[in-house]
């Protein structure tokens, strides 16, 4: 199978830092590609992913995040090259608005990545001709409207995530920097439990280094520390040596990576249950639901109860890379074996 992979022009493939979505492309292009199949990344030319890579820019500009015309122009040059391709898999946002300037022949399918309660839901809604998927079912419970092929989870690469010990005596929060990831609510429930927290996390854009300075730094002291952004290597160790992660999230998020991250290194979660966290969390196994802030102090005081070891096989057994990666061939196999067979007429797979 020839498969065109386009990813967001916004950071390499894989992001040396941070990236969700870059994270998840580069995963699928490298299982696809040890699946036996023939993979072209359309992705910015700074990227390292190991397959053949065509690039319409020489570098990935995150301070240009969200611009449409840089996104428009880096689409437009891949599908000037989609020649030849049997499906096409775009994680950008106006890529899917084009899947009609495709053959006939050649679905297109996109993963949609963000908060779809918006207006975002509009531009998917108006993509026909794409095959959509979801990344939970929390994404598009908003949206029953939408023509949703598949709802497939992320996975991650278990071999890289090594299983901690959660020796290091204290909580994790990873993420943005941002009121939407709750990095203040965090630092606010490990105190309430007298315990320390570690952040890390992205401070790029303006607005993060203003949430920083107004609601982070001020609560920073021996018990709450910062540490930065990390790179992969860093990222595990981190994980792997705390009790816990926090992921006090009070909006639906459409997943959230970190979460599997965390299991895979035998860490437990503790979220409340906003967006996807219900699909990935399982409470009292691999972490705790929590109704409210008070909730979450309690639940840090139950974490011996949990045995780290689930957290790892929830990991090994479902939210695995092995498994995201045959779940995206099983849908490209059914959309191009239902094109084929229904040659000349609509097909039961389109939007």
């Amino acid at each position: 199978m020839r498969i065109a992979m386009i990813a967001p022009p916004w950071a390499p493939i894989p992001p040396p830092r941070y990236g969700g979505i870059e994270l998840v492309v580069d995963l699928l292009a490298r299982g696809l590609a040890a699946a036996g199949h023939d993979v072209t990344l359309f992705a910015t030319a700074d990227s390292t992913c190991p397959v053949p890579t065509v690039s319409s820019m020489e570098r990935a500009d995150w301070s240009r995040l969200g611009e449409s015309l840089v996104e428009l122009q880096h689409v437009l040059h891949a599908h000037q090259r989609l020649d030849g391709f049997d499906v096409v898999h775009d994680h950008t946002l106006v890529g899917p608005l084009l899947a009609n300037r495709l053959p006939d022949t050649t679905p297109l399918v996109a993963t949609m990545h963000g908060d779809l309660r918006g207006e975002l839901a509009d531009v998917y809604a108006a993509a026909r001709g794409a095959h959509l998927v979801a990344i939970s079912h929390s994404q598009v419970q908003p949206t029953p409207y939408l023509p949703v092929a598949r709802v497939i989870h992320h996975g991650v690469e278990t071999a890289r995530f090594p299983v901690g010990e959660g020796s290091g005596g204290y909580h994790v929060f990873l993420g943005r920097m941002c009121p939407a990831k709750g990095a203040h609510r965090a630092i606010r429930i490990a105190r309430a439990a007298g315990e320390p927290i570690k952040l890390a996390g992205k401070i790029a854009e303006p607005a993060e280094k203003a949430y920083f300075a107004e609601q982070i730094e001020p609560l920073l002291g021996p018990d709450v520390e910062y540490v930065g952004e990390l790179g992969h290597d860093e990222k595990v160790a981190l994980l792997g040596g705390a009790r816990s992660l926090l992921f006090p999230i009070r909006w639906a998020e459409p997943f959230g990576l970190v979460m599997i991250e965390s299991l895979a290194c035998g860490t437990p979660v503790l979220a409340f249950p906003e967006g996807a966290a219900p699909e990935v969390v399982e409470d009292g196994v691999t972490g705790w639901l929590c109704a409210d802030d008070e909730a979450m102090v309690a639940a840090i005081g139950r974490l011996d109860e949990l045995d780290r070891g689930a957290s790892r096989r929830a990991v090994e057994e479902y939210f695995c890379a092995d498994r995201m990666v045959d779940e995206h061939l099983q849908l490209f196999e059914d959309l191009i074996s239902g094109r084929r067979a229904t040659a000349g007429t609509a097909s039961a797979y389109q939007a």
